[in-house]
């Protein structure tokens, strides 16, 4: 790895505390940028704004979303602050180079009916069944991130008590109160199906058939299994439930601040954007079902 990118990199991890998801996805941008100014013989401290707008202008040639390239723009940005900031470079190349227009695309939602097709999908004749309900089930009842879920361990469950706690982005925690039918689901889970895949010293609430923590990956297929046996023709992902539980909240009456602290949103602009699914769906059923519509 590039001597100032590992720099770099140690700085988020140490001194930021990002999880291991957001690092990767700040390093994997660094590598690819840094790439392509090999390519042209371009040195870090070559760097000008016109070689930031070409990355950028490259990376929408290849057919990347808005959204991508102004992640990227954001990776490079942190990085050459960084550098400015330690004594490495000068000057920040990124001061003047404008941010890419996002389009705000509304978040896919399922309909409750939807969701309780996918809930009751799974068999609960066996282990692996009632610990998929239980996943399923609390994944929907708090609205946490599927890397939160998987990183859950059994002490961070309080049933008695109707809450979990679950540590976010930045290692910041929160505590999110469980609902009956996941409360119910979970102690099943722990009773009857955890006993017998857990290897012995796990310490995560949910195990894979190896008996060692389940991994996003293992959870994504899970998801999308039980969403065709459930007749979903929409390409659902984990964070669509997690989607579908702040939007139903809000359809009901739910604050939202109480939403934003929930999902662990650090601006209440992120959870405003379910606000607008309320409205959109709202005129679907106004269309469809007034008589002068």
């Amino acid at each position: 790895m590039d001597e100032w990118i590992r720099q770099f990199m140690e700085h988020l991890r140490v001194e930021r505390g990002l999880s291991v998801n957001t690092l990767d996805s700040y390093e994997r941008d660094l590598r690819a940028f840094h790439a392509f100014l090999n390519e042209r013989g371009c040195r870090w401290e070559d760097v000008e704004r016109h070689h930031i707008n070409a990355y950028l202008a490259h990376l929408h040639a290849r057919g990347r979303a808005s959204s991508t390239l102004s992640r990227n723009l954001a990776s490079i940005r942190s990085f050459f602050h960084f550098l400015v900031r330690e004594d490495l470079l000068e000057r920040d190349p990124t001061r003047h180079v404008e941010t890419p227009r996002t389009e705000k695309r509304l978040p896919r939602v399922l309909a409750p009916e939807d969701v309780d097709r996918l809930l009751r999908a799974p068999d609960p004749s066996g282990p692996t069944g009632l610990r998929d309900i239980a996943m399923l089930e609390l994944l929907y009842a708090t609205g946490i991130r599927v890397s939160e879920l998987v990183a859950l361990r059994c002490e961070d469950v309080h049933l008695a008590a109707g809450f979990l706690r679950c540590f976010g982005k930045g290692g910041k925690e929160r505590v999110i109160p469980i609902g009956e039918y996941a409360l119910r689901a979970l102690l099943s889970y722990l009773e009857h199906a955890r006993p017998t895949l857990v290897r012995v010293g796990e310490a995560a609430l949910f195990v894979n058939h190896h008996g060692t923590q389940m991994s996003r990956q293992g959870f994504w297929k899970i998801i999308k299994k039980y969403a065709r046996e459930a007749g979903i023709v929409s390409d659902i992902t984990p964070h669509t439930l997690r989607h579908s539980f702040a939007t139903h909240l809000l359809e009901r009456g739910a604050d939202l601040r109480a939403v934003q602290e929930m999902l662990g949103h650090a601006d209440i602009s992120t959870t405003q954007i379910y606000t607008h699914v309320t409205k959109t769906r709202m005129k679907q059923v106004y269309a469809s079902a007034h008589p002068r519509s």
